[in-house]
């Protein structure tokens, strides 16, 4: 697998992550009975940085730049930035539903999900210790789409395509800054204001999926399109004390509606 090079210097890797693909091995593998990926982003550049570290992480479906250190040193300067929140995140997200507000920021803690491990919530019925979390988010675009619903990719085989589950739906098109960095963070978020993220499973299992990423095609390995969460954007400090912004191209299942 190619992954583009975004940027790099002596210290830091900033790569352009595809969805579909693990930063390292995750440990809810194990646990799920699954097994390792055989390919993960660490392992991908293993062998040609031998020391890679991981600063933050990217979810298996989410796309875009992922920043990565070289050295120990570079690692620890920028796991700084993270913890000070002076780093500068940028996402763009396809949610379902018209969202009243067109922007916002969402102050709510993140626990535990009570009724699934992999799951995490914000607001009431949270678990364990709650953590601090905020995202601002503004609203860049309404608009209607041709859809279906998450089940139907159980029941479409082949190149079937049943109009009988079509349909059109409202979506909203986010610009997302998260100012703390939680595990699920945006997807949490959106989850609380009734607005989840398209194509999520975990969050939004029943949800509507955009047509134009449904892979209706003998021999596809997935019914379904990926998750709409693109991280675009990442601005931080190198070890010279220099600004950078990294940006990732826009996907092409996004700049359809952009």
């Amino acid at each position: 697998m190619r992954i583009q090079i975004l940027h790099e210097d002596k210290d830091i890797l900033a790569v352009d992550k595809p969805a579909g693909i693990l930063v390292h091995p995750a440990a809810e593998q194990a646990r799920d009975g699954a097994g390792p990926d055989k390919d993960t982003i660490i392992s991908i550049f293993h062998k040609k940085y031998p020391k890679l570290e991981v600063v933050h992480r990217l979810d298996k479906e989410t796309s875009g730049v992922l920043l990565l250190a070289k050295n120990p040193k570079a690692q620890e300067f920028l796991k700084k930035q993270f913890q000070n929140r002076t780093i500068k995140k940028i996402y763009n997200a396809i949610v379902s539903g018209s969202m009243k507000n067109n922007r916002g920021v969402i102050k709510k803690p993140i626990g535990r999900s009570p009724k699934d491990f992999r799951k995490w919530l914000a607001g009431r019925g949270a678990r364990g210790e709650l953590r601090e979390a905020e995202t601002f988010y503004k609203v860049i675009k309404h608009f209607e789409a041709p859809c279906v619903q998450n089940f139907s990719r159980f029941t479409l085989k082949g190149s079937d395509t049943d109009k009988n589950f079509e349909h059109m739906a409202p979506f909203s098109y986010l610009e997302v800054r998260p100012k703390t960095g939680r595990t699920h963070q945006i997807r949490v978020h959106m989850k609380y204001l009734n607005h989840p993220v398209v194509g999520d499973e975990l969050y939004n299992p029943d949800g509507a999926i955009l047509l134009p990423s449904l892979p209706f095609r003998k021999g596809e390995e997935k019914k379904g399109g990926r998750m709409m969460l693109h991280a675009l954007s990442i601005e931080f400090k190198n070890l010279k004390g220099e600004t950078v912004k990294i940006e990732s191209p826009l996907p092409k299942e996004f700049s359809k509606y952009s």
